[in-house]
């Protein structure tokens, strides 16, 4: 299952700045390297940032009875709980949707009976080359979460209609969410979910 737009991801890379070194500041899985460049007018600085090949998804999972299931989770850069899609990280060769597929059964014990892959998107092109890749999972049924010992996180199941006044109202705080939200709004007017 794949988006029209992820092609868009897999163009050659150009080089603008000449790279005189680089370090790495911190390894993988959340690689940080440091440049130290020069731009064409010969101006140098350090750039930091994750390279290229990085990957994460979003899921919008939906239930039958018509509520999202949204988690609610510890960021500890926040020093606070936000409410999110189910996500996560894309491991070295695995295939995106069944990353999403897998996250859905970890974060939620969730399994859907359809799938619908959105736009990928760069989060944060200054600092990242990682792509993220939402998806809305329609029909989900749920069961026990399998977490990660370092996830907090806990179940909120909310009435579509809810999560939407909840996003128009900049109540939803976490951007990926957010973008996720917004690409999924047309489907799930077609769909008649909203």
């Amino acid at each position: 299952m794949r988006h029209r737009n992820w092609d868009l991801f897999h163009e050659t890379p150009i080089e603008q700045y000449r790279v005189i070194s680089t370090r790495e500041i911190h390894p993988k899985p959340r690689r940080i390297l440091v440049d130290h460049v020069e731009t064409p007018t010969g101006m140098q600085f350090e750039y930091v940032y994750r390279p290229l090949g990085a990957a994460a998804v979003f899921i919008l999972p939906i239930t039958e009875s018509g509520e999202v299931a949204l988690i609610d989770q510890y960021r500890h850069p926040l020093r606070r709980v936000i409410t999110e899609v189910p996500a996560g990280s894309v491991e070295p060769g695995e295939d995106v949707f069944e990353c999403a597929k897998r996250e859905l059964l970890e974060e939620v014990g969730g399994e859907a009976k359809e799938w619908h892959a959105l736009p990928a998107f760069f989060p944060q092109p200054a600092f990242t080359g990682a792509v993220f890749y939402p998806f809305v999972a329609l029909g989900v049924t749920l069961g026990e979460p399998q977490l990660e010992e370092s996830e907090l996180l806990t179940l909120n199941l909310t009435p579509v209609q809810e999560v939407y006044r909840m996003l128009d109202a900049g109540e939803i705080l976490d951007g990926n969410t957010v973008i996720a939200l917004f690409q999924a709004r047309p489907l799930l007017q077609e769909k008649g979910l909203l």
